[in-house]
Order: structure tokens, then sequence, then C-alpha cells
């Protein structure tokens, strides 16, 4: 009689600053829920670990301590730090890991924006570690580092823990979400003595050096068994000096480790079939509800209630990297010469903010929420009529994901996930499911806009397009294959190196 081996689940340990729902700022907590989530569908251990902050109420999510008193040095200096391990046990049985340390977390009141971030982020990263190798009861294949604050992990254990006979034997995969972040300095602006190569020990936490010269992008980038980033084009674009943030030769030299996966969204949530926030539910089948919306938009915002009026939307951070520079010499023009309205919900930089507050004053067809809010993205994605990204790099980007999930045609500029997400609309051929300029220039994006609004006239073939547009398959399911497909590339990676050391 033979017995059949069952295979073993590979297993994955995700570290990072944030994972919904404990904690989220930004779309990063959203891709640490949704991701480990497809990946369990597909039959993977994937589990998360992230610091234990005090914002993480303990009574929508009791947890358990797995591990007291975990001694984790502080680097070269050997200072002991004291952690604890804890965790919560979901619905479904999977644990989610936490490291609980009272100075560096649970006293401070946000995730981000503290002046020794880099040295929180050294202690997750160790401590993590720390937590694996004591951990008998289930050790991770894989250990993935979430962008720069995950930088140290793949060099820690190809460094200092090289020998360690548990550590050694894990793959690292660092994954890229946007490279203009590096550290707790602007990586633009360092002299030759403070430039961090990547090869030199890692500062001591408590070392200034940590905070002020260490650049946590580069070491993950030089370490990591394999790298990714959140697109396809993205991945392409930061081995080129123009998008490379002077990472492009050290991208460049590990091109065959670097790979582009597209994030996705959650088809559960964002859905005009069932999301609370749409008030007359609509499907790609049937898009009559769709203009009720409209209406429930413009009643929201004060603008003139219109059916034939086409609605513009913004739903961004407003900052330099979306590219709303473009906009500021020529909304105005297209506001004072075309026939739409602009709703604009959003907050960031100064300059911006004030320059649509402006706006809103002078042009009574221009309606802004200048200020974070969850819900009312859907209520524009939900009555709008097209949506505006005219980023300057867009690593992957939701938004135009979103949009088109609800009908909201996005105009987009051809960079990153956008190029990979936006098929350009040709009404010659009836294809595309939105509208796409190249360079950054505030006149071809002028002509974008006037080319959407122009094709609005035309109903029939509008509603043609936001039926492709909405019929995409942006989930998380396809994406989570090709991480999987990843992780075992990575593991494949770290033999081959294991093999070549041994000879």
């Amino acid at each position: 009689m033979s017995l059949i081996r069952k295979a073993k689940k590979l297993r994955v340990l995700f570290v990072a600053p944030e994972a919904a729902p404990f904690i989220k700022v930004g779309g990063l907590g959203e891709v640490f829920r949704a991701l480990p989530k497809s990946l369990r569908a597909l039959g993977c251990d994937a589990r998360v670990i992230i610091p234990r902050y005090a914002a993480i109420p303990a009574e929508k999510f009791p947890m358990d301590v797995l591990i007291a008193g975990l001694s984790v040095s502080s680097g070269p200096a050997g200072k002991e730090i004291i952690c604890n391990i804890k965790q919560h046990i979901d619905a479904d049985g999977t644990p989610t890991y936490f490291l609980e340390n009272q100075e560096y977390y649970e006293q401070r009141g946000s995730v981000y924006g503290y002046d020794d971030d880099a040295a929180r982020w050294a202690l997750l990263a160790r401590g993590t570690l720390e937590f694996v190798r004591r951990n008998e009861d289930w050790r991770p294949d894989v250990i993935v580092g979430a962008d720069w604050q995950g930088g140290l992990l793949p060099d820690l254990i190809k460094t200092t823990y090289k020998d360690d006979p548990v550590l050694s034997k894990i793959a690292t995969v660092f994954s890229i979400h946007n490279l203009y972040f590096q550290g707790m300095f602007n990586h633009r602006f360092v002299n030759d003595m403070d430039f961090d190569d990547g090869k030199s020990p890692i500062p001591d936490i408590t070392d200034p050096n940590l905070l002020k010269k260490t650049n946590f992008m580069r070491r993950g980038i030089r370490y990591a068994d394999a790298i990714n980033t959140v697109s396809p084009t993205y991945a392409k674009e930061i081995t080129t000096p123009d998008y490379g943030e002077l990472m492009d030769n050290i991208l460049s030299e590990r091109r065959s480790r670097l790979f582009g996966i597209l994030n996705g969204i959650d088809y559960n949530y964002c859905n005009p079939q069932t999301n609370p926030n749409v008030v007359h539910k609509y499907s790609a089948k049937d898009l009559s509800n769709r203009a009720k919306n409209k209406a429930v938009l413009q009643e929201k915002f004060n603008l003139e209630k219109d059916p034939t009026m086409p609605v513009i939307g913004i739903v961004s951070r407003l900052n330099d990297q979306k590219g709303f520079d473009l906009l500021v010499d020529m909304l105005e023009p297209l506001l004072a010469n075309c026939r739409f309205q602009l709703v604009v919900v959003g907050t960031g930089e100064s300059k911006f903010l004030s320059f649509f507050t402006e706006i809103d004053k002078k042009y009574p067809q221009v309606a802004t929420h200048l200020s974070f809010d969850a819900d009312l993205p859907h209520v524009v994605y939900a009555g709008a009529d097209i949506i505006l990204i005219p980023s300057k790099f867009e690593p992957c980007g939701l938004t135009q994901m979103e949009a088109m999930r609800y009908g909201a045609l996005p105009l987009v500029r051809k960079t990153g996930g956008l190029a990979d997400s936006v098929e350009n609309y040709n009404p010659a051929t009836q294809t595309g499911t939105g509208f796409v300029f190249e360079k950054f220039d505030k006149y071809e994006f002028f002509v974008a806009i006037v080319r959407a609004l122009e094709n609005y006239k035309y109903p029939g073939a509008w509603e043609k397009t936001q039926k492709r547009a909405m019929s995409q398959n942006f989930s998380w399911d396809e994406s989570a294959q090709k991480y999987f497909d990843l992780f075992k590339k990575a593991i494949g990676f770290k033999q081959e190196v294991k093999q070549e050391d041994n000879q």
C-alpha cells in the first residue's frame, strides 16, 4: 500500500506598517487586508504582522499574548528591547500578529509622522525575525517586506542572520508601492558623506545615522530574493532615470528579479448593486438607474440638477504626484468655454486646497469637499461621468479601477498602473475603457478633457464604453495568483543562491 503525501501549503508572512481592518491610513492598509485573504482562497497560508498601535480597538479586535517578553536586539549597540507578540484570530481561524512595545508604538497617536519612524520600522523588522525564530508552531517559507518600512528585512536575513538555522532558509520578497519614499530624508539631496550604498552594517536603532542616512528602500532592493512593484509598467519605468528616483542603476542590475503585479480592488465593496453609499442600485447589464445617482450627487454638492450636464469628478490626494499642477492654468479656461460640472473630493497640499477653494467660490458649477471622507468617493463614482487622474507618476492607482467599476470613465495619463488598467477610447473601432493622454503637458490634458466632453454627446456609444469599463476584472483573485507564482520564484531564487554558495 502506497502512502500519498499531502502537499504542504505555501506559508507567507507579510510585514507591514498598517493593515485593514485593524488600522488603515491609505491604500497600503487595504492591500494587506485583501491580498492575504485572496491568497488564502488559493490555498496559501498567508498571515500578517503589524505593530500593536494604541488606536487598534481591543474590544473590537480581542488579542491573546502569544509570546511575552520577546527580547529584540537594537543592533550593534546590543541594547535589549522587550516586546510582546499578540495575536487576533479572524472569523476564518487565521491569526494576525502584532508586535507590542509601549515606547515605539502604543504611546503614539498615529501610525506615521514621527522623527524616529526609522527606528520604529527597524524594530518591526528585528522583532518580526526574532518572533519567527521563537515561534516553532508556524514559520513562513517567504517573508514579504512592504515599501521602505520593510526594507531592512531582506538585509537582516542576508547579513545578520545569514548563518541562523531558521531564518537563513526563508526567502524574501521586497514589495515597492512607491519608490519616491526611501527613508527619513530626501534621497535627492544626499551628499557623498551621507550616501548609503546599502552594503555597510545596519546602524543601531538608537543611532542617529539610522534616521538621517539609512536608505531602507535601497537595502530592500539590494538584498531581496525577488522584488515586485504594483504594476507591470511601473516595474519597467523605475529602471529608467526619469522614474527611477536615483535607484534606476541598481534596479536595472536586478532586472531579472524585478516583477510587476497590478493591485486589485475589493469587488464586494466597490459594487454599485450593493454598496450602501449608492442610493439607486444598478449594474453593467442595466444602467437605467445610474442617472438618478447623478441627481443625488448634484443635490449633495448643491449643483444644478441637470441630467444632460456632464459631471467630472476628482477623487484624490491633492499633491504634485497626482498631476494637479496641470489644472492650475487651464481649469478656468475650460470652465469658461466648456459645459460641465466639477466635483472635487480629497485633501492634500495647501497650494491645491487654496486653488480649489477659490475656484469653488468663483464658479457655481464647481463644488468641493476638501477633507477626508470614506463614503463620498462612492457617491462620486456612482454619479459622475468622468474621473480625472492626470498623475505625474502612478505606481498602480486604485481610483481608476474603482471608477470603472461604477461606470465613471477615467481620464488618465499613460503612466504606471494607469497605463496597465485603462485602454484609450477609439470611436472608430468602439473599443476602450477611458481616455488616455501621454505627455505630462497641460495642453495634452486640455485636449483630452475636451475629447471626453465631445464624446459624451453620443449617449449610445458612451453607455457601451461604460459597460466595457464595468466589465473589466480588477479583482484581487487574478493578482493573488500572480503573487502566489512570485513567491514560488523567490523560493527558487533563494535555493539557487544557496547552491552557488555551496559550490
